[in-house]
């Protein structure tokens, strides 16, 4: 079993920066994949990025590449979504999940088991 816990989310203007850290408790998640997503008003909720049980490999959806990086500390069980040069259209609710995984990286929310309850991000224009 996997507890997520999200933080760091708030009110930023457009070209600012937030750090969102997702807590993780459980066993085993050294044997999991991690990715965010994120869920604006009355829109579906959509893949953001994701990364490996070790850290070594990532992807991003086309949107937030090179704006967004994501980070994992095995020894913090914790991930990290780096998030610079944010637009409007960013905002929304960010959602760290996980699924057990010991090569492939998943973009599609239904692959996932566990999800944290979500952090809130605007930015301002």
């Amino acid at each position: 079993q996997v507890q997520l816990v999200e933080s760091g989310g708030g009110l930023v203007q457009a070209g600012g920066s937030l750090r969102l850290s997702c807590a993780a408790s459980g066993r085993f998640f050294n044997n999991y994949a991690m990715g965010w997503f994120r869920q604006a008003p009355g829109k579906e909720r959509e893949f953001v990025g994701t990364i490996g049980w070790s850290g070594g490999n990532t992807a991003y959806a086309d949107s937030v590449k090179g704006r967004f990086t994501i980070s994992r500390d095995i020894a913090e069980n914790t991930v990290y979504l780096q998030m610079n040069s944010l637009k409007p259209e960013d905002t929304g609710v960010y959602y760290c999940a996980g699924v057990r995984s010991l090569g492939t990286l998943y973009r599609s929310k239904d692959e996932y088991d566990y999800w944290g309850q979500g952090t809130q991000v605007t930015v301002s224009s």
